[in-house]
Order: C-alpha cells, then structure tokens, then sequence
C-alpha cells in the first residue's frame, strides 16, 4: 500500500505494483469442501474483467448503485473492488428496489427481481462455475459474460474518492473513509504488515466482515482466508488449517 491511496481501487494497484505473485485471498467453503488461493495478479485480473463489464457490460456510472446480494465470497470480494474501479456504489445486501443493477447469490434471486435495472446471478460453485442449463429467469450468467471482458480496464471517468462508495448495514462511506478506516484497524486485527495473514469466518453484512474479509488486509499488505460455513469445521480441524494456511491472527 502507498500512503497516497485513496480508494480500495488504489490499494489493489499497489499491491499489484509491490507483489503480483503473492497471495491475496484464500477461500474455503467448508459445506463444499471448496478451496481457492487467488494471488494479487489473479485477483487483479477478475476484478479488471469485472469492471469492464461493468462500465461496459452495465453502462454503470460513477455514483449508481450496485445491490450486492452475496455471502462472504472470493467473488463478492471482486465485485467489491470493481465497483471501487468504477465509482459505483456497492450496497452490501441492500434493497434491490433502489438499486439501479443487482448481482446476486442463490437465496437471493427472488428479491433481486424488485431491480428494474441490468441483473446479474452467480452460482458461487466451485470454480466459479455457470448455471446449468441456464441461469434464473430474469438474470444474467456472470460466469458465461464475464470472460469476455477485457484483462486491463481503465475508468471513462476519474474515481473521487470523497464520493460515496460503500453501503454496508445501513451505514455509507466514501472511498477514503473506507481505506482509512481499513487501514486504522488493521493493527487491532493482527494484521502488522506484509506477510501477515487473517483467518476470517465473519459474514460480508456488516463492516467489520468486510474490513477483516477484504479491506483491512489489502490495506496492510496481507492476506485473508475467507472461511465460508467456517462453524462446520471442529476446532481441530480449525487449528490444523491455521497451521496450514500459516495464518497469523484470527476474525471468528
């Protein structure tokens, strides 16, 4: 991270910049047995595709918003940082009906349906895979777009970072505040600096699972291991990932 970063969009092109080969977000889903280790330059790339699709795919403008109906997920975290690229405002579980586009997760589609807007769906299988045969009614197939989209995205328009940028448990901030926030709380979570690493098992519905699950450590220069259905796991099993994973501190 650099001291002049002022959005979470910032803090991923710095962390491209200082490391591309190291790890950024490890995912388990332990009702599926899932694993996922994204590096900085793979995570990178998801969320350039992401941005072009929205900027492109979405015709999505700076200060529009965008209701993210998903659980804690190495793909919420993507959309996360590429609505930061885009200047649109990610409403973590908010109200499809005034939202202008919605993506969202199984459990959710039938809400999503109250967006008049463009309407995304991710499966959140394994790998990331599409729907089969297809995706809800009323929806587009994220998995099925989004490869075609650009590994490079530049914003039409500069990202302000004292615009509103995230929505989480009703409570809004700008893209700075986002990234000082992160960066304040990122001691108290364990996070002292580049090698660190979080094991996280907090749900995305409130800030502190956002800030332990993406912001704090993109904000350190560490890592996270996202835990999906962490409660599934005994504390055995809970300890032997820890050494695994070579976790440094813990969110549970």
């Amino acid at each position: 991270m650099n001291a002049t970063d002022r959005t979470p969009a910032d803090l991923l092109r710095s962390a491209l910049a200082a490391d591309p080969a190291r790890p950024l977000v490890t995912f388990y889903d332990d009702a599926t047995g899932e694993r996922v280790e994204l590096s900085v330059a793979t995570f990178a790339n998801w969320v350039a595709k992401t941005s072009n699709l929205l900027q492109d795919g979405l015709s999505a403008e700076p200060g529009e918003r965008v209701a993210l109906l998903l659980p804690a997920h190495w793909q919420t975290a993507v959309w996360l940082l590429a609505c930061s690229s885009v200047g649109v405002v990610a409403d973590v579980g908010g109200d499809p009906a005034a939202a202008d586009h919605v993506v969202a997760g199984p459990g959710a589609f039938e809400a999503g349906l109250a967006c008049r807007g463009e309407r995304y769906a991710l499966s959140l299988a394994p790998l990331g895979r599409r729907f089969v045969p297809g995706p809800p009614e009323g929806y587009t197939d994220y998995a099925v777009e989004v490869p075609g989209f650009g590994d490079r995205f530049a914003p039409y328009a500069p990202v302000d970072p004292e615009e509103p940028a995230l929505i989480v448990a009703g409570a809004e901030r700008t893209g700075a505040e986002v990234v000082e926030r992160a960066r304040a709380e990122a001691g108290g979570l364990g996070l002292t600096g580049p090698g660190a690493r979080l094991l996280s098992g907090l749900s995305y519905d409130t800030w502190e699972g956002l800030s332990a699950g993406l912001f704090a450590p993109l904000a350190s220069g560490g890592s996270v291991v996202l835990c999906r259905n962490l409660d599934r796991l005994d504390e055995g099993a809970l300890a032997a990932r820890v050494e695994s994973e070579r976790v440094t501190a813990t969110a549970r």
